[in-house]
């Protein structure tokens, strides 16, 4: 996969050489650009920015600037043999990030990030763009940053460990939260490690048991019981044909059971423990 990112402050994307996207980037399953998007503002201040027609508070980002270092960026890349990329902008307004929109990214073989700041990227960049390539408006979370540049090394890390050959066992992910599959809208139990007793602190018997059955089973009852803890949410927009009868069992003695419609939710009638 090849990355190229267009910013202001290049510096800002350093932990990309780091860690497992740096990994993946000396070993070359991973092409990270970074280009500084002053090098395309031609005036004595490499001016980037501008007043908001119809007024308001903040500036915007420039169209010139902008249009420019895309272009040059796409020329590069289609000389060097990259296929169609897609363009990844982050930004409060757009679509939440999710880990089925990190596999979805995953599968492309070329993103193009453009991280803003001030009041955002002059709106006509991406509508032009969209006429070429693949857009996707991108919010991590539901608050303001000072910039993009934070969004992209979130979303860079999640997508480069589901890459090939990125993480050191390829069945890492799968049991991650969120995962697709039984995990899709849960998320992953506790987990433990040697030693067996800390400060007073033992681990579940089940895990030294030794059966395998029985500790996958302790860890869906566990990822069901944090789910409903932390993200009820989760577990009332899922579809109900993903619980099994031991599922069912588990969220029955969580307080919870399945409604007119066939959906879970807390229920008083369900069995407590």
């Amino acid at each position: 996969m090849r990355i190229d990112v267009v910013t202001i402050f290049p510096e800002y994307l350093e932990p990309l050489n780091v860690s497992l996207v740096g990994k993946a980037r000396a070993s070359g399953r991973l092409d990270v650009r970074v280009h500084d998007l002053r090098g395309w503002a031609y005036d004595r201040h490499n001016t980037v920015d501008d007043t908001p027609y119809g007024g308001g508070p903040g500036m915007v980002m420039k169209t010139g600037p902008w249009g420019e270092a895309l272009d040059q960026t796409l020329a590069d890349g289609y000389e060097a043999g990259a296929r169609r990329p897609a363009l990844v902008v982050p930004t409060p307004s757009g679509r939440p990030f999710s880990q089925a929109l990190a596999v979805e990214l995953s599968a492309s073989p070329w993103l193009i990030f453009t991280p803003a700041r001030y009041e955002g990227i002059d709106t006509r960049v991406t509508d032009e763009y969209a006429t070429r390539l693949p857009v996707h408006e991108v919010s991590i979370g539901d608050y303001v940053l000072a910039g993009g540049e934070a969004a992209v090394l979130v979303i860079t890390e999640a997508v480069a460990r589901l890459l090939p050959g990125v993480l050191g066992n390829a069945e890492s992910h799968r049991d991650d939260s969120f995962a697709p599959g039984p995990m899709a809208n849960l998320l992953e139990g506790p987990a433990y490690t040697k030693p067996p007793q800390w400060r007073g602190r033992g681990i579940p018997d089940v895990l030294l048991s030794g059966h395998h059955g029985k500790v996958a089973r302790w860890r869906r009852d566990e990822a069901l019981r944090r789910t409903v803890a932390n993200r009820p949410d989760l577990v009332e927009r899922c579809d109900p044909a993903a619980f099994d009868k031991k599922d069912r069992e588990m969220l029955s003695i969580l307080g919870w059971g399945p409604g007119p419609d066939g959906r879970f939710g807390p229920s008083p009638e369900a069995v407590e423990e």
